[in-house]
């Protein structure tokens, strides 16, 4: 049962749509589709795609497909059948439209509703509603909810962390754990090369994850030092990696578990029992020392920002444990990759990377200048650089809908509650929809930059890093931070190379993973 607050709590179209974080709803048309247009489309029937004999084929042992990733294979269909294309319902799982024609989008995000849906990994579901029911006890956070208990969850979190301003209160949480990954840096690289180790993912997977616990929990695992060879470091490591693995073969490709229990099936809820007993140790040990006073309010250790955990407390516990324990879950290979790809395109850019040093030189004028809520608003170069690298190196091929009404998309009649993939993350690098898709432009995001404006995109829907709308991350504004800071202080600190070719430098899974070693050189400034 949710907590008295929340059920008492309103809930409007108006106090969902405030927490939008996309093209506002002005620069969407009026796209609803009229019944004329309905009647007019092409039936669902004929939309083009594989049937189940050719996707089972496909993915099987020897098969088209059974040696890529689902990325890699949505790419190859593309080619073969258009801009929209159909999987059929298969082994227990919906059929879904893979839609590539971004002329679709504001169709699909006019038509979402005040409560827009999307297919839970089911297989996420399974686990906090069948195989640890115990730990969850109803409520099973937001992403594997929908409807009225997601809208009631995600208004109650909003506020917490959706604001920018209640985000950036974490800022020195999150520089003194830079700090250390700094000294970090110092300390592993090779003092003739200046290059760190070829397994610097890990270093960065760890500096997510301290990121993480600093501001769920108010903890610090002491990862990047002290506790890096702690066992539970390492089982947490590898279960959050297992994790995003698995969960492609279960979720994204064709599996039979739903109608048999595979072997990887077992695996993930291994993985998935490993980071919730962990997780849950930790949120353990941050509620002890959270203590009430005398008038019932939560208090912390005096100087440091209250937790989310601890601001989550006063509305409703179990939200606030499963809140904690999912900004865990899924914080760490999601920002580490993102924050990889911006290294690569920082390193590979010289040019660009000077232009960000003079920026950040004006505002910490030496090394251990350390940034303030105040100076950081005074850096847009720097958060041009990081959406340029997120456009380069989309972490996710994008987002799902599950629409309350039929309307027409292609040309085609789609009805209700069909699953429709907004592939549109994998049209950032298509010269069809970005001007000069291949080079490193941080100046396309600039508004006021007069070379900047050749380069920016038309269609607002198709950088869409953190989704669309009221279901997008609810995590965007303290990843956004955590890049900020930790590219700030890397690039005021060092020259960073790369001398190495960067050419299939990631594998497309759920989440893009590293796939080369991570050889960055770190030179020292001088001042």
């Amino acid at each position: 049962m949710l907590s008295r607050y929340l059920l008492q709590r309103s809930l409007s179209a108006t106090s969902m749509r405030r927490y939008a974080t996309a093209a506002p709803q002005a620069q969407i048309s009026e796209t609803v589709s009229t019944a004329d247009a309905l009647e007019n489309a092409r039936p669902f029937s004929e939309i083009p795609g594989p049937s189940k004999y050719e996707l089972i084929r496909g993915f099987m042992p020897g098969g088209e497909y059974s040696k890529i990733t689902f990325t890699e294979a949505t790419r190859i269909m593309q080619k073969k059948y258009g801009s929209i294309f159909h999987f059929p319902a298969l082994f227990g799982k919906p059929e879904i439209i893979m839609d590539l024609n971004p002329l679709d989008y504001p169709i699909i995000f006019r038509n979402e509703g005040i409560w827009p849906e999307r297919r839970s990994f089911e297989t996420f579901v399974y686990h906090r509603t069948v195989h640890r029911p115990d730990v969850f006890q109803g409520v099973n956070g937001l992403i594997t909810t929908g409807g009225e208990e997601w809208a009631k969850m995600r208004t109650a979190v909003n506020p917490v962390l959706m604001q920018p301003r209640n985000a950036k209160l974490y800022l020195n949480t999150l520089l003194e754990i830079n700090n250390d990954f700094l000294e970090r840096i110092r300390d592993i690289r090779d003092p003739k090369t200046l290059e760190v180790p070829a397994d610097f993912h890990d270093d960065l997977n760890r500096l997510t994850l301290e990121g993480v616990t600093g501001v769920a929990l108010n903890t610090r695992l002491g990862m990047i030092h002290k506790n890096r060879d702690a066992p539970e470091t390492k089982i947490l490591l590898k279960s959050i990696r297992n994790f995003f693995d698995y969960s492609e073969d279960l979720e994204v490709k064709p599996s039979i578990w739903k109608i048999v229990k595979t072997p990887k099936f077992y695996k993930l809820m291994d993985a998935l029992d490993k980071l919730t007993d962990l997780c849950n140790k930790y949120i353990d040990e941050a509620l002890k020392q959270i203590e009430l006073d005398k008038d019932g309010k939560f208090t912390s250790e005096v100087g440091k920002e209250k937790s989310v955990l601890e601001k989550l407390l006063r509305i409703d516990r179990r939200i606030a444990v499963v809140m904690a324990l999912d900004m865990m879950m899924a914080g760490v290979d999601t920002t580490s990759s993102t924050l990889v790809g911006i290294l690569f395109c920082i390193a590979k850019n010289p040019d660009k990377q000077a232009k960000l040093f003079e920026e950040l030189n004006r505002i910490l004028p030496s090394k251990d200048s350390q940034p303030t809520i105040e100076s950081m608003q005074n850096l847009p170069y720097l958060r041009a650089c990081i959406k340029e690298g997120m456009r380069y190196y989309p972490i996710i091929s994008g987002t799902m809908r599950r629409l309350p009404n039929d309307v027409v998309l292609s040309g085609y009649h789609i009805p209700a509650g069909t699953d429709i993939s907004v592939s549109s993350n994998l049209l950032l690098r298509n010269e069809n929809f970005v001007v000069e898709p291949n080079k490193f432009i941080p100046e396309r995001w600039l508004r006021n930059d007069t070379e900047g404006k050749k380069y920016q995109l038309d269609n607002p829907f198709l950088f869409l890093p953190f989704g669309f709308g009221p279901r997008s991350c609810v995590g965007k504004r303290i990843v956004d931070l955590e890049l900020e800071v930790t590219l700030a202080r890397l690039v005021r600190n060092f020259v960073i190379e790369f001398n190495y070719s960067t050419e299939n430098a990631f594998v497309p899974k759920l989440v893009l993973q590293p796939a080369i070693p991570l050889k960055f050189k770190f030179e020292e400034r001088k001042a």
